[in-house]
């Protein structure tokens, strides 16, 4: 009997504001799953199904889906990066999650090494994705079809084609990055993890008793440490 292959959980942080955000995060987090035949489960903020519609039940319901993950994929396109993808890729390094940064905005810099800030660069267990989505979707368009007219382009739905194909693209370049995260070695000394851990819900203020807090955390922990996570 063939032993059945692990699955991981991936915190998709990415912004799920507007239809371009809500469909680019839907169609690149199936792509995910299929590049990884089923290994990389990723968890889509867009979907949770809110306890609560207060701002800060929707921010601790987050934070805790990002610790109870095995991994996270962070969306940092735009000239400036989305404020609440940011908080949740300080809080997984907090928490030493293997991380992967996806960049598919063909924007740069010119003042540092990185295409955003450079004071959320330089992590460690952290890797990185960057794609000229605009470029590999122009090559992907000469070389599926070199000259439609707009008609036949658009009732023979050509250009949603070709977005697929350059998604999964992208999406097969993440599966890699995950597996090359998913094997680096914790930068979190064994001996920290728990108290870690327990400052963890803590330090943004999560609502509960510590106690139950704590046990929550510790279970976060436990289910990491079996996995080989941390």
């Amino acid at each position: 009997m063939k032993k059945k292959k692990r699955s991981y959980t991936v915190y998709f942080a990415s912004e799920l504001f507007n239809l371009k955000h809500l469909i680019g995060n839907a169609y690149l987090a199936e792509a995910i799953y299929e590049k990884s035949h089923g290994r990389y489960l990723c968890q889509l903020p867009q979907d949770f199904e809110l306890r609560s519609t207060s701002a800060r039940s929707i921010r601790d319901q987050a934070l805790r889906a990002l610790i109870d993950c095995d991994l996270a994929l962070f969306n940092f396109d735009g000239c400036e990066l989305d404020a609440g993808t940011v908080v949740e890729f300080m809080f997984a390094k907090f928490a030493d999650i293997p991380s992967v940064i996806l960049r598919s905005d063909l924007r740069t810099r010119s003042d540092s090494s990185d295409p955003w800030d450079l004071m959320a660069s330089f992590y460690p267990r952290t890797l990185q994705v960057r794609v000229d989505s605009l470029a590999a979707y122009h090559t992907i368009m000469r070389r599926r079809h070199r000259r439609l007219d707009e008609i036949v382009r658009l009732a023979g739905q050509h250009s949603s084609a070709d977005a697929q194909v350059m998604c999964e693209a992208i999406a097969a370049s993440c599966v890699r990055a995950l597996d090359r995260v998913f094997a680096t070695e914790p930068v979190m000394p064994r001996h920290l993890r728990e108290e870690v851990y327990n400052w963890l819900p803590l330090m943004p203020g999560l609502r509960g008793k510590e106690k139950t807090l704590r046990k929550e955390f510790e279970r976060y922990l436990e289910q990491k440490v079996e996995r080989d996570l941390l």
